[in-house]
């Protein structure tokens, strides 16, 4: 059983994304899974230029984008949980919704009315079964984070796949100082990985688990008046 993970942070393994995301693929290895991580900003996947829906009219399932894909397209098709990760960039940074952008080819666009929504299915052969988003932002509320929300769920019910939830860290920057965890952060860094190890064992992420990862560490005025220092 199989997990890839795609980092979209433009810091890579030097930023907050990369630390929960490292929590939560030690949680999932721990229930059994290998686990394959790629970062966007290395893999620098092409826009999705075609303009002729190439992979579901000519060759379903093929994207003519020739570049550093193609090789990857095979390990997402392999692996049960696709998790995205990416820091809040207005709404999230380019290399990411590049690589959202293109994977098109996973949906077969034969269609049903899904709670009065149309919806695709997932192509034959990929077995894909969840898809989580991480991330991570640097403003005090969770609210931030519903873009890019939206953006992942959609993409998960396109395709008719369980979107598992979204593990996001608001003011993400006041769980370290100086670079290591707090007391509270390595309580949520706990946290998210039992969240992979949970991810694992059941479609969705238990909600409490979730919030907790996420709560407030300090009021929304302090940041505020901190922020503005």
């Amino acid at each position: 059983m199989k997990a890839i993970a795609f980092n979209g942070s433009p810091r890579m393994e030097r930023g907050y994304t990369s630390r929960l995301l490292s929590s939560l693929l030690k949680g999932i290895q721990s229930a059994g899974y290998d686990t394959e991580l790629f970062y966007t900003n290395t893999s620098s996947p092409l826009p999705c230029t075609c303009g002729s829906m190439h992979c579901w009219d000519i060759e379903p399932g093929i994207c003519c984008m020739k570049d550093s894909m193609q090789p990857i397209y095979q390990k997402i098709k392999e692996s049960e949980i696709l998790v995205l990760a990416a820091p809040v960039y207005i709404p999230l940074p380019g290399e990411m919704q590049n690589l959202i952008n293109r994977l098109c080819p996973m949906i077969d666009p034969v269609l049903s009315i899904v709670d009065g929504r149309t919806r695709a299915k997932l192509r034959a052969g990929w077995k894909t079964e969840k898809i989580l988003l991480v991330s991570t932002g640097g403003w005090w509320e969770k609210e931030n984070f519903d873009t890019l929300i939206r953006i992942v769920r959609e993409l998960a019910e396109n395709a008719s796949v369980v979107f598992s939830g979204a593990l996001i860290r608001p003011h993400v920057h006041l769980m370290f100082d100086r670079g290591d965890p707090t007391d509270e952060g390595k309580e949520i860094l706990l946290k998210v990985e039992e969240a992979g190890c949970e991810l694992v064992r059941k479609e969705t992420i238990d909600d409490d688990l979730l919030k907790f990862i996420s709560r407030p560490l300090i009021s929304h005025e302090t940041f505020v008046e901190m922020w503005n220092r």
